[in-house]
């Protein structure tokens, strides 16, 4: 019995291991095709000091005005295919959906990225200018242009790309990208960046979205990716879509883009491998490094995005300027204030033995009682400015008070002869030291 349970055991065994193989064999090219895109996925998609983060507050801000449009782009001239006899030549475009304009304070605005063959893009703000080409070489070139936004990150809906080929002199095989396969349009980072973080940005055309690579398993290019190298450092995009990047080191930096297909090799086509060098300096002073860092306000800047915004910038400056002068014109009613206030203290601190007078004035005799009420009056605290008068009448009319020489024969004669100039001060001294001798 045990002997036949063993049996079914090992017989169960070898079924359940043959329907395994049986699973992989089915699946074997299956496996096989993605062992490389398994191996890029496992890979993370930023390494190194390179990291990807959030784009910049205002810029996300800013990105709302803008959503609305779908710019059309159009190339005039030259002609597909024409055969040109000059090797300088003049581009013409037509946009429509999207207003093409640069801000003159900020030099912003909505343009184009025109880039002919893999040269670094042109901006155009204004396409009512043609924009020329000299010195072409004889043979067949790329025109590619594409609308992008004020911060240089192009619009992606259809038809705001357009791309022709033309020939100056004669044909040749060069500059001609392979209508078939998915190519790759090189644009951000490019030129000096004054902060972080940078755009990172490109354009893809003839590439299925990703979406579709499970209804087109047999086809090479459903699971393409699109690979970046960043100073030697490399990480790959399954998405196409704008990204921003820090930990760019100070000065020269280089930049590769790369086009792949679903094993992760390069898809060779004109244009589709790119290389580009940046310089980042961190204290750029420039409008998109100021927006970058969050320096200037949503208002103070969405005249890149609306051509017939005016910027509020000035009103607060005015609105400044009157809340500073009233401040003036505080301190002015304020000075009068304090200057009333340095006059009795001055007499105060001139009349401080005057204080102590009240109560002297009653221990001397009627003689000297005369005069004190009327001095007694004004020394008061509260009536301080009284004080004031009376000495003014004192040094001016010295003579005619006749009351006052009664009083002095009561010190010494030493005293009389200080009496005319200070009457009062001296006598007042003397009384309260005469007091404590009689006491």
């Amino acid at each position: 019995m045990k002997l036949w349970f063993g049996r079914m055991h090992s017989l169960i065994k070898v079924l359940m291991v043959m329907i395994i193989i049986l699973n992989l064999t089915g699946c074997g090219e299956k496996v096989v095709s993605q062992e490389v895109f398994e191996k890029l996925a496992a890979r993370p998609k930023i390494s190194g000091q390179i990291s990807e983060v959030a784009p910049p507050v205002i810029i996300q801000e800013l990105g709302h005005f803008l959503s609305a449009y779908q710019p059309q782009v159009s190339i005039i001239t030259p002609q597909p295919e024409e055969v040109l006899q000059d090797n300088t030549v003049k581009a013409r475009f037509q946009v429509k959906d999207l207003p093409i304009f640069k801000n003159s304070q900020l030099n912003l605005g909505p343009h184009l990225h025109v880039i002919l063959d893999n040269q670094p893009y042109r901006a155009v703000y204004d396409v009512n200018q043609p924009l020329t080409f000299s010195d072409l070489a004889p043979g067949t070139h790329t025109l590619r242009v594409f609308a992008s936004r004020p911060w240089h990150e192009s619009f992606k809906n259809a038809g705001a790309y357009a791309q022709i080929k033309f020939h100056v002199f004669t044909k040749t095989e060069d500059n001609t990208p392979d209508p078939s396969l998915p190519l790759l349009t090189y644009s951000r980072p490019q030129g000096s960046y004054g902060a972080e973080p940078i755009l990172l940005d490109f354009y893809l055309t003839n590439a299925p979205l990703p979406i579709l690579a499970k209804d087109n398993p047999e086809n090479p290019m459903a699971d393409w990716r699109v690979r970046c190298t960043i100073n030697g450092e490399s990480f790959v995009l399954d998405r196409w879509q704008s990204v921003y990047l820090k930990g760019f080191k100070p000065g020269k930096n280089w930049i590769k883009l790369e086009f792949l297909d679903r094993q992760g090799n390069p898809v060779i086509n004109a244009f589709n491998s790119t290389t580009r060098t940046i310089t980042y300096d961190a204290d750029g002073q420039d409008t998109l490094a100021q927006i970058v860092r969050g320096e200037l306000s949503v208002e103070q800047v969405r005249g890149i995005v609306d051509p017939n915004y005016t910027a509020k910038i000035p009103e607060p400056k005015t609105t400044e300027i009157p809340a500073s002068v009233p401040s003036p014109q505080e301190m002015k009613p304020a000075t009068p204030e304090e200057t009333p206030t340095i006059v009795p203290q001055e007499e105060s601190t001139s009349q401080q033995p005057v204080e102590s007078i009240p109560p002297v004035n009653n221990v001397p005799s009627p003689t000297t009682v005369p005069p004190t009420p009327q001095e007694i009056k004004p020394p008061t605290p509260e009536e301080t400015p009284a004080v004031a008068p009376q000495e003014k009448l004192t040094s001016e009319s010295q003579p005619e008070n006749q009351p006052i020489p009664q009083v002095t024969p009561v010190p010494s004669p030493s005293t009389n002869s200080q009496l005319p100039q200070e009457i009062k001060p001296p006598v007042l001294e003397e009384t309260p030291t005469i007091v404590p001798q009689d006491n």
